[in-house]
């Protein structure tokens, strides 16, 4: 494999991409929901006070659940759970493509010409993926407009 072949340059720099934004997916995905599962705990527990002289109990009690509503909210728009999954599998995919040429191994091995084969798939992979992520953009767009929220940025891929 040389490093000028245009082909493995795509191929690396997709499979940074995939691995990068899967991991900032994954990473939001949970950071939200840690926060999310502390509100939720601190509701009954903020509940049981009756009033502390600094501040009032109902409005923590309230605005926990506020936050928790925010949270999900933003969960569901930018769908982070599925962009993380949906990355994650691309990922692990164009590495397999990658280490099936490296190795000539199943139809990489058979093929006239390994390196066409190796474009196709990865230009499929990516073709497919693209197509699964506007359609699940385009469903939480709809979920939002119905829920009076508002239209998302489609995401360029740099």
């Amino acid at each position: 494999m040389s490093e000028a072949d245009p082909i493995i340059e795509r191929l690396e720099d997709q499979i940074a991409w995939y691995s990068r934004k899967s991991g900032m997916n994954q990473r939001a995905y949970k950071g939200i929901k840690t926060v999310e599962i502390v509100a939720a705990a601190l509701i009954p527990f903020t509940a049981v006070f009756k009033q502390v002289t600094w501040i009032d109990v109902a409005f923590v009690t309230g605005a926990l659940g506020v936050t928790i509503t925010v949270l999900e909210g933003l969960l569901h728009l930018n769908q982070y759970q599925q962009n993380w999954t949906t990355y994650r599998a691309t990922c692990e995919a164009l590495k397999r493509e990658k280490f099936c040429y490296i190795a000539k191994a199943a139809d990489y091995g058979k093929a006239a010409d390994a390196r066409a084969l190796l474009a196709e798939r990865v230009e499929s992979l990516l073709s497919q993926e693209h197509a699964t992520w506007t359609a699940t953009q385009q469903q939480a767009t709809s979920a939002a407009r119905g829920a009076g929220g508002a239209k998302s940025e489609p995401m360029i891929r740099a």
